[in-house]
């Protein structure tokens, strides 16, 4: 299942990270929208001070957009603010999410009410994870890929439409450079309108309403 994939990629950061000599501890939360929620992170917390954790602690968020905002969010607020990693394993979190420093959680009134500004020290992709991913969700993230080329770069758009074969078959080469763009062009936005006062961020949601 999906489930599983996230777990054998969490998995695998933590061996590596253990192998070099991290003390780590592993917290999984359930898939979906529903974590993004005061009870899940609540147990973020308990994982947290169990594990003693300081502000010399990174907190290393391995999943999709929720696990993200999720584990950004917790990692904003325990202790006045904890560094952390993005190492989004989905399209639409590589080229979207885990770009731009929002993290957040859901109220019963509205997505994303409850968050904050807290940028990631790095964003870890690596695009051959991309091979695990259901069809349903590659190309919900080549939506969002596409959106960049439409609202900021025409010459990007083109090359998407030039490389569609490359791009469904998932060819390793054209996946690093589209996804490399899409974060270049998020981030020049971002850089300019970190926290959405000027209106320039606002052109990121185009196509999100619809």
């Amino acid at each position: 299942t999906d489930e599983h994939i996230a777990q054998s990629h969490a998995a695998m950061v933590m061996h590596s990270l253990n192998e070099a000599g991290w003390i780590c501890r592993l917290a999984q939360i359930p898939a979906g929208e529903n974590s993004k929620s005061l009870d899940v992170i609540s147990g973020l917390y308990d994982h947290l001070v169990d594990f003693q954790a300081d502000r010399h602690t990174f907190v290393i968020a391995v999943g999709g957009g929720v696990v993200g905002d999720a584990g950004g969010f917790a990692a904003a607020t325990y202790n006045r603010g904890l560094p952390f990693v993005q190492v989004p394993t989905t399209l639409l979190s590589q080229v979207d999410s885990s770009v731009g420093g929002k993290v957040g959680i859901n109220h019963a009134r509205g997505k994303n009410l409850i968050g904050a500004f807290h940028q990631p020290v790095g964003v870890m992709i690596d695009t051959s994870v991309l091979n695990t991913l259901p069809d349903r969700d590659y190309r919900s993230g080549l939506a969002e890929v596409v959106k960049y080329g439409v609202i900021l770069d025409v010459e990007f758009f083109e090359q998407l439409e030039q490389n569609i074969e490359k791009i469904n078959r998932r060819d390793p080469s054209i996946l690093r450079q589209i996804v490399a763009r899409s974060c270049r062009l998020k981030a020049d936005v971002v850089e300019q309108d970190e926290f959405e006062r000027t209106g320039l961020r606002a052109i990121l949601n185009y196509g999100h309403t619809f």
